[in-house]
C-alpha cells in the first residue's frame, strides 16, 4: 500500500515538491546533462569541420528560379505595360473602378501577376492608406497573404482544371456573402477561356449585376474564345509583348543583381528567343547564367549553342545566296550551320525573318527592321535590288517550306530541298509578266526552258548574278578606284563627291562593296550608289554600309599625300636655304608641273633648184 493520502484530493506526484524529477541513476537512459569538457577531452577532441572558402552558403536551400524571384511586387515593376498602368492609375484616382477586369496577352507578359496586384490594390490597407489605391507597399495588411494566394477573401481558380458549371456555382454561392476581413471579395480566374459554355452562361447575371463588395479579374491567352457577352461586361486590358530593347535592359539588371555579367549580344539572343515574354526571358537567362565560368561573362557563342541558334550573319549570307541563285554555295552554307548544331526549323524561321526585314527596309528604310545596324544595312541593300514581287513570292515559298521542315522525317533534307526550290524559282515571272511575254513572243526566263546561272533559275538569279550577255559592252569596274572613275565618267558630281568624302572601303569584289561610312555620311549613300551601278553596269550590286575598320576615304588619302609632299619639299636643302636667306618666307601651294614634251624638230624647207 502507499503512504499517500488519497482523500486529500492532491495527485500522488504533487506530495513532495522537493523530490527529484527522476532517479539520478537513470542518466544513461535519458541522457546525462551536458557537462563542461575537461582539458584532456578538449585536447583530444577533433576540431569542428570548417566550410572551405568559396563554398556556397545556401547549398542546402531550395533555389528560387529568376522568374519567381523577380516577380513584380508593384505596378512600377511591370515592364512594357505603361499604357495599362496609366489607365488603372487614373481610374483608381477618380474612383471609376470597374467591377470586372479582363486581362489578355501572350504567355509570360504578367497577366496573373497583374491580377494579384489588382487584388492588392483593391484591398490596399496600410497605416496611411485606407482606400483602393495603386500605391502598393511591402507593409500592407493583406499584401503577403494575397501574393501567396492564401487570403480568404481573394479566391484564385485555374479555369483550365475547373471548367464545369458546378465550379462556377461555388463562386456564385459565396459571392453573396460579405468579405471576412478585406474590403472586397476578389475572384481571380486564370485561363478563363477554358470554361464551358454552361459555366460562362452561369456567370452572366452575376457579372451584369454583381454585389458591391465583389470584384472579378479574368486572365486569358485566347481572348477570341471568350464569349462576347462576357467581354462586354468586363473592362479589357491587352498586355503587350515586351519590346526586345526593354527586355534586354531588364535582363541585364537581373543578371547584375545576381552578380553575373552577360554579353550584350547574348542578351539580345535571349530577348529574341523569348518573343516578348518576360517569364520566358528570365527562364532562358536562368539557363544561360550557368553556362559561364565563375568570374567571367557569359559569352554569346555559349548562349547561341544553348538556344540551338545559327549565327545571324551566316543566315543572312544564306539568304543572299538564295536570292542570287547560288545554289551550291547556299547548300554548303546550310550544311556548315547544321554541322555546328543549328536547328533546321530555326534556320527556316531566320530566312523568313530576313525576307520580312528586306521587304520592310525596301519600303521604310533600315531603321524600320528593329535589327542591329549591320544586319539592317545588309538586308536593306538586298531589298533595294530585289523587287517587291520577288520578296513576296519568296515569303510564300518559305512559309510552305517551314511546314514541310516541321513535318519531314529529316528536317535537314527538307531545308536542302527548299533551298534548291527557292534558288531555282524564287523569281519566276508573275502571272501578269508571263502573260505579257507570251503575248509579245519573248522567251520566259527561269524554269526548265530558260537559261539559268550556276545551279539556279532565272529572275532574281539573273538580277543578282552575272551581267546580261546581251550587253557585253557595259562597264564592269574591278576595283574601288574604277568605280569612282566610272562615276566621274557619268558626270554624277554630287555622288562622286559623297563617295570620295565618306566611303572608307573595307572589302571590294566584283558586284559587292562593303564600306565604313565616315562621320556625316548621307543615310542613303549605299542605296544611291547601288542604284547607279546597277543602271550603268546592267547587274545588281551589293553596297553595304556596315563595315568596321575601313581604310581611308579618297579625300583623306589626297590630304595625306599632300601633307607628305609638303614635308618632303620643306626638307629639301635648296628650299631650306632659300627660306633661311629670306626670313619670313612662307611655302605656298605646291604644284606638280606637267613635264615638257619635246616637240619634234621641223626641218627647214628644202632649197629649190631655182635658188
Amino acid at each position: 500500500m502507499t503512504d499517500v493520502d488519497l482523500d486529500s484530493g492532491d495527485p500522488p506526484w504533487a506530495e513532495d515538491d522537493d523530490a527529484p524529477e527522476r532517479d539520478q541513476n537513470t542518466d544513461d537512459m535519458f541522457g546525462a546533462p551536458a557537462t563542461a569538457p575537461t582539458a584532456e577531452a578538449a585536447r583530444v577532441a577533433p576540431a569542428p569541420a570548417t566550410q572551405p572558402p568559396g563554398a556556397h552558403q545556401n547549398d542546402g536551400e531550395a533555389y528560387t528560379v529568376l522568374a519567381r524571384k523577380y516577380r513584380p511586387r508593384t505596378f512600377e515593376d511591370l515592364i512594357g505595360q505603361e499604357a495599362m498602368v496609366r489607365t488603372l492609375t487614373n481610374a483608381f484616382a477618380t474612383g471609376r473602378i470597374a467591377h470586372a477586369f479582363m486581362l489578355t496577352g501572350v504567355r509570360g507578359v504578367g497577366k496573373t501577376t497583374t491580377a494579384r496586384l489588382l487584388a492588392r490594390a483593391l484591398n490596399n490597407e496600410t497605416p496611411t492608406i485606407d482606400r483602393p489605391s495603386l500605391e502598393l507597399t511591402a507593409h500592407g495588411r493583406h499584401d503577403a497573404a494575397i501574393m501567396a494566394g492564401q487570403h480568404m477573401d481573394v479566391m484564385e481558380m485555374d479555369a483550365a482544371s475547373h471548367t464545369g458549371v458546378n465550379d462556377i456555382r461555388d463562386i456564385l454561392e459565396s459571392v453573396r456573402y460579405a468579405p471576412v476581413e478585406a474590403r472586397y471579395k476578389v475572384y481571380v480566374l486564370d485561363e478563363v477561356h477554358m470554361l464551358s459554355n454552361q459555366a460562362f452562361n452561369a456567370l452572366l447575371k452575376t457579372l451584369e449585376e454583381p454585389p458591391p463588395h465583389a470584384k472579378f479579374i479574368f486572365a486569358t491567352t485566347e481572348i477570341r474564345k471568350v464569349p462576347v457577352t462576357i467581354l462586354s461586361r468586363c473592362q479589357r486590358f491587352d498586355l503587350r509583348r515586351v519590346e526586345p530593347e526593354v527586355l534586354v535592359e531588364h535582363l541585364a539588371r537581373v543578371a547584375d543583381k545576381e552578380g553575373m555579367k552577360v554579353e550584350a549580344d547574348a542578351l539580345a539572343l535571349i530577348a529574341r528567343a523569348a518573343e516578348g515574354s518576360v517569364r520566358d526571358g528570365l527562364s532562358l537567362l536562368d539557363q544561360a547564367l550557368v553556362q559561364g565560368e565563375r568570374g567571367e561573362p557569359v559569352r554569346t557563342d555559349l548562349v547561341r549553342d544553348m538556344l540551338g541558334l545559327a549565327d545571324r550573319s551566316q543566315t543572312i549570307q544564306l539568304f543572299e545566296q538564295l536570292m542570287a541563285g547560288r545554289t551550291p554555295e547556299a547548300l554548303e552554307t546550310f550544311r556548315t550551320l547544321y554541322g555546328f548544331g543549328a536547328d533546321p526549323v530555326q534556320v527556316t524561321n531566320d530566312l523568313l525573318e530576313h525576307c520580312h526585314a528586306a521587304s520592310v527596309a525596301k519600303m521604310l528604310g533600315p531603321n524600320a527592321t528593329r535589327l542591329p545596324n549591320d544586319q539592317a544595312q545588309r538586308l536593306a541593300a538586298l531589298g533595294s535590288v530585289v523587287s517587291a514581287g520577288t520578296l513576296s513570292r519568296t515569303w510564300s515559298m518559305l512559309l510552305k517550306a517551314l511546314e514541310e521542315v516541321r513535318r519531314a522525317p529529316s528536317p535537314a533534307d527538307a531545308v536542302e530541298m527548299a533551298i534548291v526550290r527557292l534558288a531555282y524559282a524564287a523569281d519566276l515571272p508573275g502571272p501578269e509578266e508571263a502573260l505579257k511575254k507570251l503575248q509579245s513572243g519573248e522567251p520566259l526566263s527561269g524554269g526548265p526552258g530558260g537559261s539559268a546561272p550556276r545551279g539556279g533559275g532565272g529572275g532574281a538569279s539573273a538580277q543578282l548574278a552575272a551581267r546580261p550577255a546581251a550587253q557585253p559592252s557595259l562597264p564592269d569596274p574591278q576595283s574601288f578606284e574604277a568605280v569612282v572613275a566610272l562615276i566621274g565618267e557619268k558626270r554624277e558630281i554630287a555622288l562622286q563627291m559623297d563617295v570620295q568624302r565618306y566611303v572608307r572601303p573595307v572589302s571590294f569584289k566584283s558586284g559587292q562593296l562593303t564600306f565604313e561610312p565616315a562621320p556625316g555620311a548621307p543615310a542613303n549613300l549605299a542605296t544611291r550608289l547601288a542604284g547607279r551601278l546597277k543602271e550603268w553596269t546592267g547587274r545588281q550590286w551589293f553596297v553595304v554600309a556596315n563595315g568596321q575598320g575601313g581604310g581611308e576615304t579618297l579625300i583623306e588619302q589626297e590630304k595625306k599625300a599632300a601633307a607628305n609632299l609638303r614635308a618632303e619639299v620643306e626638307a629639301d636643302p635648296f628650299v631650306q636655304a632659300v627660306m633661311q636667306a629670306f626670313p619670313g618666307t612662307v611655302l605656298g601651294e605646291i604644284k606638280t608641273l606637267t613635264p615638257v614634251v619635246e616637240l619634234p624638230v621641223i626641218p627647214d624647207e628644202a632649197v629649190g633648184e631655182d635658188d
